[in-house]
């Protein structure tokens, strides 16, 4: 017997709706996957001939677009900018009402417009022949205004949105991002930009601090790097460990040169042989063989040293082993570079 109770039904249509709401998202996933496969073998010397304006640019890749095409200009004109190429965005509304004035004689445009006629475009395309710089387009339409004005047009049309509509851009902005990618990614390379350059774009993030931050910018420093001498007993060498709560303490001479390092492991294995901590000396339990670090090596370096001899704590030392530092792996958390 099927149930009246409401309940039933209502759990009876939403399960429906659930299986028709996945089928639909692996739908537009495929639509849109399709969409930008297809450009791969669009690609050819209108890519590279577009490569070459750019790189030729002695200004900014000034890049515009209308709608939904200009939220993929601004996110394309990001990219470029932070991968070496500099670029931003400039709406074409607001060109036409005196944001022009932002393109410069020795600028190249890129133009986004999937119909290739977009009105605010086609409007200030008679301004942008008259400053006499390039313009690339991208368009899914290669015999529109816009891509027959084109020094260069980026042939981006698809075969059909993901909408169930056929009308809301999805697939034709998915594939403009793609190819915006496409340019930026094979200008980086062409200008040799490397992870430093892409550091200097980024100092705010965890890459940027990693290739910028040098380990004398987040070390710690005087008192609060942990040190004593080789003839202190075991238990004053533990005290000073914990002072700092680096994990380890430095064993020094009388001229701040390191001769050896103490750290968890250390006490752990002196304890287990029944050492007497109040009587033994540092000098006869700690390891010499430690590894130090130079003030001025970049923090990405150390934390690849620190990975690679399974340490997480350092001492900083000049050149000839002089004692200036110390940092552990929470330092550099709080560094941000971790």
């Amino acid at each position: 017997m099927v149930s009246s109770d409401p309940l039933d039904k209502d759990a009876g249509i939403r399960s429906l709706a659930d299986a028709r709401v996945l089928d639909l998202a692996r739908e537009v996933l495929q639509i849109e996957a399709a969409a930008v496969s297809c450009l791969i073998d669009r690609l050819g010397d209108d890519f590279i001939a577009a490569c070459d304006v750019c790189l030729g640019c002695r200004g900014r890749i000034v890049v515009t677009g209308m709608g939904k095409s200009g939220h993929i200009a601004s996110k394309i004109a990001a990219t470029l900018a932070s991968t070496g190429s500099p670029s931003f965005f400039v709406h074409p509304g607001e060109a036409s009402h005196g944001d022009l004035g932002m393109i410069t004689g020795e600028d190249v445009v890129l133009a986004v417009s999937n119909s290739g006629s977009t009105h605010e475009i086609v409007l200030i395309l008679p301004l942008i022949k008259r400053l006499g710089v390039p313009l690339i387009t991208m368009t899914g339409r290669p015999e529109s205004v816009l891509a027959e004005a084109a020094d260069v047009n980026l042939h981006i049309s698809i075969e059909k949105e993901a909408c169930p509509l056929n009308l809301a851009p999805t697939a034709s902005t998915t594939a403009t991002l793609a190819m915006g990618d496409a340019l930026a990614v094979a200008l980086l390379e062409c200008r040799g930009f490397t992870k430093e350059d892409f550091a200097r774009s980024h100092p705010g993030g965890t890459l940027g601090r990693r290739l910028l931050l040098k380990v004398s910018d987040f070390m710690r420093t005087e008192q609060q790097v942990p040190k004593v001498y080789a003839d202190t007993p075991v238990i004053d060498g533990l005290l000073e460990m914990t002072r700092t709560g680096l994990g380890m303490t430095a064993i020094v001479d009388e001229n701040e040169i390191v001769i050896g390092i103490f750290t968890d492991g250390d006490l752990r294995r002196a304890l287990d042989i029944g050492c007497d901590l109040q009587a033994t000396a540092m000098k006869s339990i700690m390891t010499t063989d430690c590894k130090t670090i130079d003030p001025d090596v970049i923090a990405e370096e150390a934390m690849r040293m620190m990975e690679d001899h399974s340490i997480t704590a350092l001492l900083v030392t000049e050149s000839d082993r002089r004692l200036i530092g110390a940092f552990n792996i929470h330092d550099m958390l709080h560094a941000g570079v971790l």
